[in-house]
């Protein structure tokens, strides 16, 4: 049998087995391809599908990320059997006391599940770290994924969305994109980073196998206790630490870690500043 013949093996029962008895009613879908597996869930929730679920595809064609920019999983490798990309959102009704830094909480969740611990600085061994406040980078200055989280009201289908407020109950749907073998760089300064520098066992199976079960429990423990459990773990692998940064309204300064909310603190020519939601570049040393 061809490769391009070889279905992929996804740990689908094995994850539904971890994954269901912490939220009822949970499923597991994998589909050879859609636009987005966020704008999916999204859908789904509109029309008043809230069952905790995780969907998972093995092309994405018209994915996105932050700020509306677009995210495509790599044809580079397709006809071959193999998926280069990990591409899949999760699900779920949440009522966080507070919903700030949910996206970098998730963040961390991730990392520390592909990398536990993080090797020694100057060992030669890639490391995992985040980019405040929703993106996964090797510490080379490379990209190696993102995540985009997104929620719907779970009010009647068609009500106006509310603003998220503390306490409130909402679906979460909560997408992760991660290169797992190395891509075609058109058009890009910097090549992307993928997994299999950090771990040449990796596939794009094994490594949501990694990621979605601690990647629950983080969502659950967030619920309860918000961003603060995740601060320190945020502080080990944060990117910009001490890092030149520029603001989307052109104020420079130097990153200094994130607060208990997942405020970005930034010192400026006029004092500290906190950024709750902007774009952030590193300024080139």
């Amino acid at each position: 049998m061809s490769p391009a013949a070889t279905p992929v093996r996804w740990p689908a029962e094995a994850l539904w087995e971890a994954i269901a008895p912490l939220l009822p009613g949970f499923t597991v879908e994998v589909l050879p391809s859609i636009d987005s597996t966020n704008s999916e869930l999204m859908r789904r929730a509109r029309d008043g599908r809230l069952e905790p679920t995780l969907l998972v595809t093995e092309e994405q064609t018209a994915g996105r990320g932050r700020l509306g920019r677009d995210w495509h999983s790599a044809a580079t490798y397709r006809d071959t059997g193999v998926v280069p990309a990990l591409t899949f959102s999760l699900g779920l009704p949440l009522a966080p006391h507070d919903w700030s830094g949910l996206s970098l909480a998730v963040g961390v969740s991730v990392a520390q599940a592909l990398q536990p611990v993080l090797p020694p600085e100057g060992s030669g061994h890639p490391r995992i770290l985040l980019k405040w406040p929703n993106d996964l980078w090797l510490q080379d200055g490379r990209k190696l994924g993102g995540i985009l989280v997104e929620t719907a009201t779970l009010t009647a289908p068609g009500a106006a969305v509310p603003p998220l407020v503390a306490g409130q109950s909402r679906y979460v749907v909560v997408g992760i994109g991660l290169n797992v073998l190395p891509v075609l760089a058109d058009g890009l300064r910097t090549p992307p980073a993928c997994l299999r520098e950090v771990d040449t066992t990796l596939t794009a199976a094994s490594a949501l196998q990694r990621i979605a079960p601690p990647l629950v429990h983080a969502l659950l423990g967030f619920a309860e206790h918000g961003f603060a459990p995740f601060q320190a773990r945020f502080a080990q692998r944060d990117l910009l630490a001490g890092r030149a940064v520029t603001l989307s309204d052109g104020t420079q300064g130097t990153a200094h870690g994130v607060t208990e909310d997942g405020t970005l603190l930034v010192h400026t020519a006029r004092g500290m500043q906190p950024v709750t939601s902007a774009e952030i570049s590193v300024r080139p040393q």
